[in-house]
């Protein structure tokens, strides 16, 4: 089994609040934010994120807010994030110089901190603040656009990492981020995540509800 967050990238803005609701069988809500110079794109702020937090603790209080920050300088916006809401703060390792006190200063707000690590970056980059991280996120596509395929190569990554944060110990979550789908979760997860990001693949589908059940399942399509 493994925990599902629909990525509200992929919902419509227009109705947010009818939007989360609708996923709420979920177990976190994703919210990316991208600043238009780390990323191509821009999307939210902390603004959106309180708003998010008040449709949540008032119709499902359940699900965790997750905050993955794909800006430069995040420091700068941590106790904004966690004003706003955010249980989940996570940083882009490729924007942080000083990654530990990055990972501290989320820590020291009372949220969970997560580092994330784009396709081409090396798992090597945790290797002195791997028993700090409450998450690990592995992007498995070039971050900044919603709707991308899932890049391969990415999997020896996540099982490598899932290596060693059994063999440490190390209980923080694996999550993954990109081109998330019903029919490849379960190589995911059998690779070692245990939190799937899904955005079109939660949010265009259908029944919403039978496709996060089917993320959560992870199971192996019959063929």
């Amino acid at each position: 089994m493994a925990l599902v967050a629909p990525s509200i990238l992929s919902a419509d803005f227009g109705q947010l609040a009818q939007e989360i609701v609708s996923v709420s069988s979920a177990d976190w809500i994703h919210v990316d934010v991208m600043d238009g110079r780390f990323v191509p794109n821009i999307t939210i702020g902390p603004p959106v994120v309180r708003a998010v937090h008040a449709t949540r603790d008032a119709m499902a209080p359940h699900m965790i807010i997750d905050c993955h920050l794909m800006i430069v300088e995040p420091d700068r916006y941590i106790d904004a994030f966690a004003d706003a809401g955010a249980d989940v703060i996570t940083v882009h390792a490729e924007t942080c110089n000083h990654l530990d006190r990055t990972i501290q200063a989320i820590k020291a707000r009372g949220v969970q901190a997560g580092v994330a690590l784009n396709p081409h970056t090396s798992e090597h980059v945790l290797d002195y603040v791997l028993e700090e991280c409450d998450l690990v996120l592995v992007m498995s596509v070039n971050p900044g656009f919603g709707g991308q395929s899932l890049i391969e190569r990415v999997f020896p990554k996540i099982e490598r990492i899932r290596s060693r944060l059994d063999a440490q110990g190390i209980s923080a979550h694996l999550q993954v981020d990109g081109g998330v789908k019903t029919d490849n979760a379960w190589r995911l997860v059998k690779a070692g995540a245990t939190v799937l990001v899904s955005g079109s693949g939660v949010f265009k589908s259908p029944d919403r509800t039978q496709a996060i059940a089917e993320l959560a399942a992870a199971r192996r399509p019959l063929v």
